[in-house]
């Protein structure tokens, strides 16, 4: 928005368009701005931020620490901003991407409220013509898709959600002013992340809370604790080192990953190595032994250990057993963190509905009825998640070389090559897209390796006078059958969750991160650059 108040106008004609103002979008547009070409972002919300501006339910924080979940392009940047959690709640995030977005002045050239409805490839202008739902049009010689992995929040096809007489929200889509849960009945239907955030914040203050659990999630503590900022203020010392070793890091991170086989180690040393992780927090646990992603017998130590946990932290046996996850290996559903979490079913205003017993039937107007009961409930909340990686991007009616769509392209699942470019699409790209590490890594890292290769791809065509880059469809199909190879040498796809698109009803099973590590898929990038940019056709 201008100074006004008033939409900032889109430019007609661009060198480039970004769709999305998330982290993606902004930093796409600082590096490519600096770089001279004309860019503009379009955002579809009334504000910058992407999913932290969205998720501002109560409990939202990140599970990537906050020395970690930011950006690295700038050193005045790091010396200035100052985290003070562990794990970054939301609002703490937000105010990040807003600092990050005066500290560069990049509102002036990003419209908000405008969303892109189309695409369409102009073989003979060799470019792209987007179309707004206001009416915008404008031609643009590259598009970068920066429209976020978890950006289309998935509300379950429950009959009867208009007859519902009480207030309902989606976690993913959280009102700006909160919800107040006090006096309050309240039904939580989900039990992922975003359901494992909010639950205990909201029995503190509802009357009474029925959670609606259909898979229990296994969840390991976050330990979240004040940022020691002596630690902080020396890391920033040596900042460059250390983000460099994430970048080569399989996770992004800084996880230290065991060599030893959970196979060979004693019970007692199970037990310690186990527990050591726990007392510490955070997602670290799943690198205890160096076979738990890969070998279902060592899975099932580690997964045994949690339930075993949830069993000490829950009083009523039953309910703990409820909680307790089976039928998948540990870690391949998204690991959560959790402050609270089993200790909310320990309240006397709590109770836990297993709906995968007994089914949601409908939503009536006076709650939800399941086929043991109705549960009578003043307020709804869905923490359903999201039409993952794909759900934005196929949003956009995305047009490509003889109007070929993309919808139709990937109706059995996302066609990549790098997770950057599709074939038959040129000049399009995508930050952090399937067929990349993105969800399975530190996101920051995985945002800020794709922003750097495609506008250093970008500055090759101009330099070369080139003007089409297109992926190659035999290079796109044999990285399809790597980033496959990959995944099934892992327990991953047997985990059947939103990184196949399970939580989804219609959407094809297929696995859609790019499991081989962020190091690895970074050392390949840069040999396709090195290469000439090997596997797109240059013209």
């Amino acid at each position: 928005m201008t100074e006004s108040g008033e939409r900032t106008p889109v430019p007609s004609r661009l060198d480039v368009l970004v769709v999305g103002a998330g982290f993606s979008g902004l930093y796409a547009l600082h590096r490519l701005r600096e770089l001279g070409h004309a860019v503009h972002v379009v955002e579809a919300a009334d504000d910058i931020g992407g999913v932290w501006h969205h998720n501002r339910y109560p409990g939202a924080r990140c599970d990537i620490e906050s020395v970690d979940y930011c950006y690295s392009f700038s050193d005045e940047l790091i010396r200035e901003w100052d985290w003070t959690e562990r794990y970054p709640a939301q609002p703490e995030i937000l105010r990040y991407i807003h600092h990050v977005a005066d500290r560069f002045d990049l509102r002036r050239d990003i419209t908000l409220g405008t969303r892109v409805t189309a695409l369409t490839w102009d073989e003979g202008a060799v470019r792209w013509t987007a179309r707004t739902d206001r009416g915008d049009e404008i031609a643009a010689d590259h598009v970068i898709m920066a429209t976020g992995q978890l950006s289309v929040a998935q509300i379950p096809a429950i009959p009867g959600l208009d007859d519902f007489a009480g207030g309902w929200y989606h976690t993913g889509n959280w009102p700006r002013d909160g919800v107040d849960f006090t006096g309050r009945r309240v039904g939580v239907i989900g039990t992922g992340s975003s359901g494992v955030q909010a639950i205990p914040q909201i029995a503190r203050q509802a009357a009474h809370l029925t959670v609606f659990q259909r898979t229990a999630h296994f969840a390991v503590p976050a330990r979240n604790r004040p940022l020691d900022q002596a630690y902080a203020a020396a890391l920033k010392t040596r900042f460059a080192e250390y983000r460099e070793q994430a970048r080569n890091h399989p996770g992004g991170t800084h996880r230290v990953l065991s060599r030893q086989s959970a196979l060979e180690a004693t019970p007692e040393e199970l037990r310690a190595t186990f527990e050591r992780h726990w007392n510490n927090g955070g997602p670290d646990i799943l690198a205890a032994y160096r076979d738990l992603i890969s070998d279902r017998a060592a899975n099932e130590k580690a997964a045994e250990y949690v339930r075993g946990k949830i069993r000490e932290l829950v009083r009523d046996p039953e309910v703990a057993e409820r909680l307790i996850p089976r039928g998948y290996p540990f870690g391949t559903k998204r690991l959560v963190l959790e402050i609270g979490y089993y200790e909310t079913f320990n309240r006397d205003n709590v109770e836990l509905v297993d709906v995968r017993a007994t089914p949601i039937e409908r939503i009536t107007p006076a709650g939800v009825r399941t086929g043991e009961r109705e549960h009578p409930l003043d307020t709804l909340v869905f923490a359903t998640g999201f039409d993952a990686l794909t759900g934005a991007l196929l949003k956009v009616d995305i047009r490509g070389v003889g109007g070929a769509s993309l919808r139709e392209k990937w109706a059995a699942g996302p066609r990549t090559y790098l997770g950057i470019s599709t074939a038959g699409f040129p000049n399009l790209f995508f930050i952090a897209g399937p067929g990349s590490p993105s969800v399975l890594s530190n996101v920051l890292v995985s945002i800020e390796q794709h922003v750097e290769w495609v506008s250093e791809h970008l500055e090759h065509l101009r330099k070369n006078g080139l003007r089409r880059s297109e992926a190659d469809l035999e290079r796109e199909d044999a990285w399809v059958a790597h980033v496959n190879e990959v995944a099934a040498a892992t327990l991953y796809p047997v985990g059947n969750s939103w990184y196949l698109g399970a939580n989804v009803p219609g959407k094809p099973r297929v696995f859609m991160p790019y499991v081989g590590g962020v190091g690895r898929y970074r050392r390949i990038c840069a040999e396709v650059a090195a290469d000439g940019y090997t596997g797109f056709h240059l013209s």
